[in-house]
């Protein structure tokens, strides 16, 4: 019973997603849904996760939506991934689910609200909206602010002063990782601040790679594809 992941590796919580499977050794089947063609749209979609957004994921009769939620499932499904990902431990659980609450209200919306309104409109058919653009530098810098000042511990690497990381860890990062498709000048004007921020980031890398490098070329060959 092979694990379906539909996915465009576009979407942030996509890459989450498969750079956990991978890591992990999860066998999984991974389904394109273009987006920029709004495959995520058609009524075939929609018997899939009825929201018609990405990620979703199929196993055997199970359909599931939401990343958060599909994350949750896979570390607590399949075996082999180590504890550290999702502990069992019920206070080291539950303040990751505070973080990934506060990530879809708070740091989810900076990076999305820059990229769809900025480099990513022409591809969705969308105008250029400098003005959104601006609130979303606005909510994504507050949002590092508190991650650098609460969610980073001064001596450890990963969020909620861990060792190691966790899936709030690689969410949150490849939430991040999306404000690469605007530049490196803006990337650096947006997270030159924030240093416990930018170790972080490499610190979730390493813990992944090569996985997480494979999985973020998307980045770079979209931007190569837009300023051609």
């Amino acid at each position: 019973m092979k694990l379906k992941v539909y996915a465009d590796r576009l979407s942030q919580p996509v890459r989450a997603v498969i750079i956990f499977c991978e890591v992990n050794g999860i066998d999984y089947e991974e389904i394109k849904v273009d987006l920029a063609n709004r495959e995520h749209l058609t009524p075939e979609f929609a018997e899939i996760n009825p929201m018609q957004q990405l990620p979703a994921i199929v196993h055997g009769s199970f359909k599931l939506f939401e990343s958060h939620a599909i994350l949750i499932y896979i570390a607590s499904s399949f075996p082999g991934v180590a504890d550290h990902w999702y502990p069992a431990d019920v206070y080291k659980r539950s303040k990751i689910h505070s973080v990934l609450d506060w990530h879809h209200s708070n740091l989810r919306r900076g990076p999305i609200t820059i990229v769809q309104n900025s480099i990513l409109a022409p591809v969705f058919r969308s105008p250029l909206n400098p003005e959104a653009v601006a609130e979303g530098e606005k909510i994504l810098s507050a949002a590092l602010s508190k991650t650098e000042s609460f969610w980073l511990d001064d001596n450890r690497p990963f969020l909620l002063g861990q060792n190691q990381p966790s899936i709030a860890d690689l969410i949150l990062v490849c939430d991040i990782m999306q404000i690469k498709l605007v530049g490196e000048t803006d990337w650096n004007r947006l997270l030159g601040p924030y240093k416990k921020v930018q170790q972080w980031i490499e610190s979730t890398r390493n813990a992944t790679n090569p996985h997480f490098d494979e999985l973020h070329k998307v980045l770079k060959e979209l931007k190569e594809k837009l300023q051609n």
